[in-house]
């Protein structure tokens, strides 16, 4: 997977590109046929001296069929990490659900298994 990095008022080190990067390959046990990742990540100093949530990371994980997007806020960078991590973890597994439930009914279908009427009384 080819991740694209695009930092916003922020020095990204090297501990955290790898945590990101370390994230990011966990999501490949749902699809494995993830081709990039952008990845955004903003701070806004005016948030962080209100006690707000600072940071914002948006990922674009581009994908055979429809890409995925996500954003979510922070207080702590790596907090945010987690939190987008995990929605996008939310959708690869309902996509996945979903493509598996659309073949078994195809299959099912073409078996004559599945009947379109109203049920036998």
């Amino acid at each position: 997977m080819q991740i694209q990095w695009n930092p916003q008022g922020i020095k990204l080190t090297a501990p955290l590109y790898s945590y990101i990067e370390k994230k990011l390959q966990k999501l490949k046990r749902y699809e494995d046929r993830i081709v990039a990742a952008h990845v955004t990540v903003q701070h806004d100093p005016p948030k962080a001296s209100l006690n707000k949530q600072a940071f914002v990371v948006k990922v674009h994980l581009s994908l055979p069929g429809p890409d995925l997007h996500a954003e979510d806020h922070g207080h702590d960078l790596y907090q945010a990490i987690d939190l987008i991590t995990d929605r996008l973890e939310g959708q690869l597994r309902r996509r996945k659900t979903e493509l598996t439930e659309k073949r078994r009914h195809e299959s099912r279908e073409a078996k004559g298994e599945v009947h379109s009427g109203p049920p036998p009384e």
